[in-house]
């Protein structure tokens, strides 16, 4: 019996099918460079078939096996029919019924049928949204934001480290998605004010009540930390303690641990940590080999508590620990990690190093919390510029707040996590309320779908137009237009499958830095809407009430109710709501 699943179409499903039919091979067979697609016909030579991206291409073709591939295929260069039978055969479970398939100069072209995969896809959108994966298939995983150890104020925090803390936000929200169960580290005080400036961005990070302690949990951590083979136990606070603090950053070979966190000149219980030999003998991937930690002190046996309190309160069956930090708490981090794993941890650790911020059109870099307000007071002035006194009331609050928020998350998340970001702070600088191509962009174009849908709700109240018939009644062969099967065949479809890759690595375990396509989700809203508005801006949507035109105006509705939830459901992984007026 056919699953949900299989019934949904998927691009990599019919790159695979396309390969093994070229090469001759069973369903399935085709190897593993031949399931990956590119988005044009340049990529890898040693990939068969290419999906096609570009405006230009798609008015011909939806794949393409290159000629330059072909030849290198089939000795004369000339595909035998056999083989173009075959790929005009192909068939299959979540493959695209495909329409028909040429060789020509540039290869072999195949599109789609096209009225087909609309009403294939637009019958039931639900499983392109990305909404109730498995892909977790009951794991848990957990993700600590270092730069939030201990609680910072919004003063202290720097917009590096609110970076880490949105990717960390974003990545829970995939991972969800794909059926992990998420736990985020560390928990904050409730009512701090982290917590609100955290909320203002749409963040809901977990909370404890004011007091909470974890002494049971760091207690066992101090014990764990005594009694390992790797560990040394002294007392005194003398010269042998002054030496394992003194010297450069690597010229430490061990971790030193004051058991009681207070820097008394006499007395006191220590642990040396010999992290190298740890990193040695364990074989870990990855890691510095001359980690050469400052000492640690009570705030480091909190941090690895909290930890622990997350992994326990994670629950998946297999749960593993991915660590969101800058590029300047990297070594910090690995520190901990090594520590965590002498007092006795086994979970997977993995490490996502995210690159710099840089402030330009300014001399200093602001804080998190002034960088916050900078973007909130440039979404107002923006906004009274183009509404002037309509601005007024707790409606237009939760706009601007709405809009701070998608800016600043388009501006730290819209670039691959290990690159820098380069953020315009200076007093000239300006966020426009309908151009550019960041959040409020985005937000434009969310804004304008909610319009089309009221305004077309108001003529059929007032009789213009009838209900929107079911969808099995639509004929979708009136969706010519280049803009709509872009919108379907670029976005949607592939939707689903740009959220599967939130979890591929975290999985293996081998070394420690991974890197995760973070930027993915962002670039691809701003894609989306570049597109929509496009289209949006040739075609007429609501036409004429005559009945004759009633036809190709309710496919359109319909692919755009699409469309318009593939922005929702893309724009929740982000925590920022979509907007009905902009």
């Amino acid at each position: 019996m056919e699953s949900a699943e299989d019934s949904v179409f998927r691009i990599s499903s019919t790159v695979r099918a396309l390969s093994s039919a070229l090469r001759g091979e069973p369903s399935g067979e085709a190897d593993s460079g031949s399931s990956e697609c590119g988005v044009s016909s340049s990529g890898d030579p040693g990939k068969l078939w290419f999906k096609e991206s570009s405006a230009k291409n798609l008015r011909n073709r939806d794949f393409l096996a290159p000629a330059a591939v072909l030849r290198k295929l089939f000795p004369d260069g000339q595909v035998p029919d056999a083989a173009v039978r075959r790929v005009r055969a192909v068939r299959g479970a979540a493959v695209l019924p495909l329409g028909g398939c040429e060789d020509g100069a540039v290869g072999l072209r195949v599109r789609a049928d096209r009225p087909a995969v609309f009403r294939g896809v637009l019958h039931n959108t639900t499983p392109y949204l990305g909404q109730g994966g498995a892909k977790g298939g009951g794991r848990g995983v957990v993700l600590n934001c270092p730069a939030l150890h201990p609680a910072p104020s919004p003063q202290q925090l720097s917009v590096g480290q609110l970076r880490t803390i949105l990717i960390a936000d974003h990545l829970g929200a995939l991972c969800r998605r794909q059926g992990f169960s998420v736990s985020l580290c560390p928990v904050l005080e409730e009512g701090s004010d982290i917590i609100a400036f955290l909320q203002e961005l749409g963040v809901d990070w977990p909370t404890v009540p004011v007091g909470w302690t974890n002494q049971e949990r760091e207690a066992g951590l101090r014990d764990a930390l005594m009694n390992s083979p790797y560990s040394e136990t002294g007392g005194g606070g003398g010269r042998e303690e002054e030496e394992a603090g003194g010297g450069t950053e690597r010229e430490r070979g061990r971790a030193t641990w004051r058991m009681g966190g207070r820097e008394d000149e006499k007395g006191g219980q220590w642990v040396r940590v010999d992290l190298k030999r740890l990193v040695r003998e364990q074989r870990l991937l990855g890691y510095d080999p001359n980690l050469s930690p400052c000492p640690v002190q009570q705030e480091g046996v909190a941090h690895l508590a909290q930890l622990q309190a997350a992994l326990s309160a994670c629950e998946g069956a297999e749960c593993s620990v991915l660590h969101v930090s800058t590029c300047q708490q990297e070594i910090r981090q690995q520190q901990l990690c090594v520590l965590w794993r002498a007092g006795g941890a086994s979970a997977t650790q993995k490490l996502l190093v995210c690159g710099p911020v840089k402030p330009a059109g300014s001399e200093s870099e602001p804080s998190a919390a002034q960088y916050l307000q900078l973007r909130r007071a440039q979404m107002r002035e923006a906004s009274e510029m183009k509404y002037g006194e309509q601005m007024q009331g707790q409606t237009w609050g939760d706009i601007i707040r709405v809009m701070t928020s998608a800016t600043v998350r388009f501006d730290l998340l819209s670039t691959a996590h290990h690159s820098p970001v380069t953020v315009d702070v200076g007093p000239g600088g300006c966020v426009s309320t309908k151009g550019g191509r960041g959040g409020v962009f985005v937000l434009y174009n969310c804004a304008r779908l909610a319009t089309l849908f009221s305004s077309y709700d108001r003529a059929r109240q007032q009789g213009l137009y009838p209900d929107i018939p079911d969808v099995s009644q639509l004929d979708f062969a009136t969706l010519k237009e280049e803009g709509e099967w872009l919108l379907l065949f670029n976005y949607i479809i592939p939707f689903p499958e740009l959220l599967d890759q939130s979890g591929e690595g975290l999985e293996g375990d081998r070394g420690l830095r991974v890197s995760l396509g973070t930027e993915a989700v962002c670039r691809f809203l701003v894609s989306l809407s570049m597109n929509f508005s496009s289209y949006y801006n040739r075609v007429h949507i609501l036409g004429e009430p005559l009945p004759h035109l009633f036809s190709q105006m309710f496919s359109r509705l319909q692919l755009l109710s699409a469309v318009r939830e593939l922005f929702h459901s893309a724009l929740d992984t982000l925590h920022i709501p979509p907007l009905s007026q902009l």
